[in-house]
């Protein structure tokens, strides 16, 4: 497999993490591997993964609070792995922000089948994306309302692209601008208002706005 980027596996159990590094280790992956919720905020501060196995029960913590916090900056895929497995559980789990939930003691070719399942679903982007009155031609890189080109620049093309992928999803801004720009904010978000500001009046009349949300950051949500 392409070993750009890593998985990051966050378990407290010495046993289960050299298991699971084992056998994605053998299929090509990189690893970094955390114990605690703070070493794994360390980690991802630093680099995001390609995906992340997430266990819930943690010395410093609730998994699943450290996912939901997740879930304000980043969309990386996260599989959840744990010994809770009751139906309320898995459920809990998967509104919080997982994307897949799978229960220990488990199979190993499960756990590389589901984990592979994540990341090629994370890569793949339709020819076209739509919602709304919103069009998205990736292939060309334009976008319309009503039929109407919106003759977007580089960054407010990739803004909307971002939001119709993940509507209804909270965005800080310094996500926002590592992702589109791909530098540090360092507390600078004027380029991202602008940006979002030119971005929200194009979209007005497509029954989809963009709100600010404050101290949390951006949502792309219907009027």
């Amino acid at each position: 497999m392409d070993n750009k980027g890593y998985l990051l596996l966050v378990e407290d159990e010495p046993k289960v993490q050299a298991i699971n590094k084992r056998v994605l280790e053998r299929r090509g992956y990189r690893l970094k591997q955390a114990y605690t919720l703070s070493e794994a905020r360390t980690i991802i501060a630093d680099e995001m993964p390609l995906a992340i196995v997430l266990d819930i029960q943690l010395p410093d913590g609730n998994g699943l609070a450290f996912l939901h916090e997740l879930r304000k900056t980043s969309n990386v895929p996260v599989l959840v792995l744990t010994a809770m497995g009751t139906p309320e559980d898995i459920i809990h789990g998967l509104e919080t922000g997982g994307d897949d939930y799978l229960t220990k003691p488990h199979e190993l070719p499960i756990l590389l089948t589901r984990i592979e399942a994540l990341i090629r679903r994370a890569s793949i982007i339709p020819d076209r994306l739509e919602v709304g009155s919103i069009r998205i031609d990736t292939a060309s890189g334009k976008a319309y309302v009503n039929g109407e080109d919106m003759a977007l620049s580089q960054k407010e093309y990739s803004l909307l692209q971002h939001f119709v992928q993940h509507p209804d999803k909270i965005f800080g801004a310094e996500f926002l601008y590592e992702k589109i720009w791909g530098l540090k904010m360092y507390g600078d978000d004027n380029a991202l208002k602008k940006a979002i500001s030119k971005l929200r009046s194009k979209i007005s009349e497509s029954g989809y706005t963009i709100n600010a949300l404050r101290g949390e950051g951006y949502c792309f949500e219907r009027i």
